[in-house]
This record gives C-alpha cells, sequence and structure tokens, in this order.
C-alpha cells in the first residue's frame, strides 16, 4: 500500500510540471505587444513538444534585454537634450520643404524618437562596400574634433583594419574617437589583439550589449538580442547609414555567400545630430560617460539641401514602430515601390500592405537574394510568394552574390534606407537605424542601383511557384507557420 508521502511526491512529480508548462503557456497568451499569428505558433510549439517547447521560450520566446539595461536605456534617453532642439525651429536652415502627402510620413518617423524631419542635408550614394569604406576613411583623416562608430559585425580583414588604423591615426593627432561594436556579430575582433590595439591608441572602445558568461546572461535577457545599427558620425556634420557592415564584400565569415551585395550612402548636414544622438544613446548606456553637452553643442548650419529624418528602433522602443514605417510607406506609393531585402518574414499587416499597393494598380517590385545565408528565413519567405505574385507584385531573386541592401524607393523622390530587414527579428529584437528622406535626385540614384540589382536578377512568377514540388512547399509553409517563433 503506497503512503502518504509517496502518494504527495507522486502527485508532485505530476503537477509540478503541469504547473509549469500551463505557466509558460499562459504567458505565451499573455505577453504584451505580441501579434495573435505570434501567440498561436508559441502555444503549438509549447503544446506540442511541452518539454522542448519550454526551453525554447525560455530562450527565445521573451524579447527582453534585461531590467536593469531597460531602465538604464530608459534614463539615458530621458537624460539627453530634446532629440530635436528648438534651433531647428527658429533657424530657417533646417526648415524642411516638402509636399504635404509626406507629411503622415514624417509624422510617424517623429512618432518613433522624437525627430522631426530637418532640412538641409546633401547626401551620396557610395559606389560599392569597399568605395564606401574608403571613404568613411577619409573622413575619419580629415576629423578634427571626434569620430564616433559603431557597428553589428567589424571583422578584422581589409576594410575592417583600415578603419582601425584610420582610428588609431585620429587618436594620435587629438581627435576624440569612439568606436562601439556589438558583442556578438564582432566578437571576434572584440576579442583580438586589434581591440586592445585601438585602445592602447587612445581610442575609447565599447562593447554594444555584450555577452559575458553565456549561462548567466540567459538569467539578464535573450542572448540574441543585438546591436545591428551601422552609424558613422564625424565631427557632428558627417555621418553615414545603410546596411553596410565594417567589413569586405568577400565577408570571409560566409565566404560560400559572397559577395555580400550593401548600400551606404554619406549625408552631410544637419542630419548627422539625429544619428549623434543614437549613437550617444547607445554609448551612454554601456559607459559610464556624459556625453549630453554634445547634443547642446550648435549644430552645423544647413544650406540648399533635402529633408531627412533618422527612424531607430529596438528592443526598448514600440515594437510596431519599424513595421509601421514600412507600411506607411507602401500605403504612400502612387506610381512605383522598389523594395530590396534579404530577409522577409512579415506581419500579415506589411504582406497585405504590399499585396494591396500592387492590386491598385501601384508598380510593385521586390528584390530577394537567390541564396540566402538563413536556411530557415529563406524557406519562411518563400512562404509567402505565391500570394505577393497572386496580388501583382514582381518578384525577383538576385543572382550576384547575397543582395544584403535593406532599401525601399516610393515614386520619385522618396527613399529609405538602413539596417533593418523586414522580419520579425528587425522588428521586435534587434536595435536598427534608418534613414527616410525626399529627394529627387537622390532616390534616382538609389532607383538607378536597384534596377542594377534588377538586371542580374531573375523573376520568380506564380507558375515558377505552383511547380515547386510538395516536399519543398509543405517545409516553405511550415517554416512560415514558425515565422513568429523565427
Amino acid at each position: 500500500m503506497l503512503e502518504m508521502r509517496d502518494i504527495i511526491a507522486y502527485a508532485m512529480l505530476v503537477l509540478v510540471p503541469l504547473l509549469i508548462w500551463l505557466a509558460v503557456l499562459a504567458r505565451a497568451v499573455l505577453r504584451p505587444h505580441r501579434e495573435p499569428a505570434s501567440r498561436v505558433a508559441w502555444v503549438a510549439v509549447i503544446a506540442m513538444l511541452p518539454v522542448f517547447g519550454i526551453l525554447i521560450y525560455l530562450l527565445l520566446g521573451e524579447t527582453s534585454v534585461g531590467r536593469k539595461r531597460v531602465a538604464r536605456n530608459r534614463e539615458v534617453l530621458a537624460s539627453l537634450p530634446p532629440a530635436s532642439p528648438p534651433s531647428f525651429e527658429i533657424d530657417p536652415r533646417y526648415e524642411p520643404s516638402f509636399s504635404e502627402r509626406l507629411v503622415p510620413l514624417f509624422r510617424l518617423g517623429e512618432s518613433v524618437n522624437g525627430f522631426r524631419p530637418v532640412g538641409g542635408n546633401c547626401a551620396k550614394l557610395m559606389t560599392d562596400s569597399n568605395s564606401g569604406i574608403d571613404a568613411i576613411v577619409a573622413d575619419m583623416n580629415a576629423a578634427s574634433d571626434h569620430i564616433h562608430l559603431m557597428f553589428y559585425i567589424w571583422l578584422a580583414d581589409n576594410n575592417g583594419l583600415k578603419v582601425v588604423e584610420a582610428l588609431k591615426r585620429a587618436a594620435a593627432r587629438g581627435v576624440t574617437c569612439r568606436a562601439m561594436a556589438d558583442g556578438l556579430g564582432s566578437l571576434a575582433m572584440i576579442r583580438s589583439g586589434h581591440w586592445k590595439d585601438m585602445r592602447n591608441a587612445g581610442v575609447q572602445v565599447a562593447v554594444a550589449l555584450p555577452i559575458g558568461n553565456p549561462l548567466v546572461r540567459l538569467f539578464h535577457g535573450r542572448i540574441d538580442l543585438r546591436n545591428h545599427r551601422k552609424i558613422v558620425v564625424i565631427d557632428d556634420r558627417i555621418t553615414y547609414c545603410g546596411s553596410q557592415n565594417c567589413a569586405d564584400p568577400e565577408f570571409r565569415v560566409k565566404p560560400k555567400f559572397a559577395p555580400w551585395v550593401d548600400v551606404l550612402v554619406r549625408f552631410e548636414g544637419p542630419i548627422a545630430r539625429q544619428n549623434q544622438h543614437i549613437f550617444i544613446g547607445d554609448w551612454m548606456s554601456d559607459v559610464e560617460e556624459d556625453l549630453r553637452s554634445m547634443l547642446e553643442a550648435p549644430i552645423a548650419a544647413g544650406g540648399d539641401g533635402f529633408p531627412a529624418q533618422v527612424i531607430a528602433t529596438g528592443p526598448t522602443v514600440r515594437n510596431s514602430a519599424m513595421p509601421e514605417t514600412f507600411e506607411t510607406l507602401m500605403h504612400a506609393a502612387r506610381k512605383r515601390l522598389l523594395i530590396t531585402t534579404p530577409y522577409y518574414v512579415p506581419s500579415e499587416s506589411m504582406q497585405g500592405a504590399l499585396c494591396a499597393a500592387a492590386r491598385r494598380g501601384i508598380e510593385t517590385t521586390i528584390i530577394f537574394p537567390a541564396r540566402n545565408d538563413s536556411w530557415q528565413v529563406a524557406a519562411a519567405s518563400h512562404s509567402y510568394y505565391l500570394e505577393l505574385a497572386e496580388a501583382g507584385v514582381n518578384i525577383h531573386e538576385y543572382s550576384g552574390g547575397l543582395l544584403h541592401t535593406k532599401s525601399m524607393t516610393v515614386d520619385d523622390d522618396i527613399t529609405l534606407i538602413g539596417s533593418a530587414n523586414m522580419d520579425r527579428r528587425s522588428f521586435d529584437l534587434n536595435y536598427e537605424n534608418n534613414i527616410l528622406l525626399c529627394d529627387m535626385a537622390l532616390t534616382a540614384a538609389m532607383r538607378q542601383r536597384q534596377e542594377e540589382y534588377l538586371a542580374s536578377s531573375n523573376p520568380v512568377r506564380v507558375g515558377d511557384i505552383e511547380a515547386w514540388p510538395i516536399q519543398r512547399r509543405f517545409w516553405n509553409n511550415l517554416m512560415g507557420m514558425l515565422g513568429p517563433v523565427l
């Protein structure tokens, strides 16, 4: 006969795992700011794979970088001077000029970081990755006051070491240099002798979202929430934005997908202050150094130029910010919409906005890489092809390397470039940085670059997709169902 203590022990053995399972299920349902599709996906994973599903949810189901980091980040941002200083309102050099139809676009952008569009900017689209790094190095060589840079991936290759040496030279002549790199994406550089050499040469270096001990780090937030931004600010008047990491296009950590095809734009004008604001917020969140006075200094004069606005998102910003930006631009198109992105795992509303653009007669084109370095994301992306194609979206796959460019051109005058992909990771997990601008010349240059991508791409039509074997379609749709988990 079982004794009472045996019955209690047996009950505990059954009840405790059950209660844990129910608690995790409840959390998946109750977590705020999550789409219904995401809740369904997580509930399905936890229900079908109780032990594995609970483990995966605890590792990947939440989007917190840690309570202390969130509190620190909010404290820093609250202490910074206004994102759009009063001088923007009283100095006509900063007053942007654009049509009434663009007001809602810039108003949405302002709701993200508080940055109003600022006029008086000029820009140049870099020819390729190598020329982009060379331009950055040339500006660093000419810097007179400070250099700030942040990269998600910084490799110790040809281009990466060009930047290292330029920083060391600048520090030697008295320029204040602050260099920041993501703790996971740039792990090899951070652990290398080059990082120590920069520090010894007088460059202030910092790690964004350091990992530390992975086992301990798990208790303080997700490891895979990263700072994916690529920001360069020189003397508070020059800034760079795009998809370009600090690395060679051969990207030797994943050489079989090379070359990585990126876009980078050099900006000069008041827009540099907005990127400066983002960099300083990131820097002060990880480094005990007060840089607020740099945001109170007079802004470099703006001349004739176009309006632009920084839109920076991340896990401490509202999670709908980047999807809203993409969707608002899609809805704003009146003639043409051309998009390039390496990773496409959209929300339902974004997929709907893209299809709706084509259905209302907009010439809508999206270019993906033919070969993707993430097989899971590639399969999930393919699950959306048929609906896009049936709606009239022109799908193309670039075959000249891994198309890593994240760009959107709308009609003849609007461009969005930056680090954000059209996937859940960029929406919910990564810190991203984009610039929205209104300029016919730069948009024409960006559109020409996109047309060059099209010339090296192959179209994917409805018949091609329907001819895929059933096992491929099953796999794609399975990955698509797990998109919210990915």
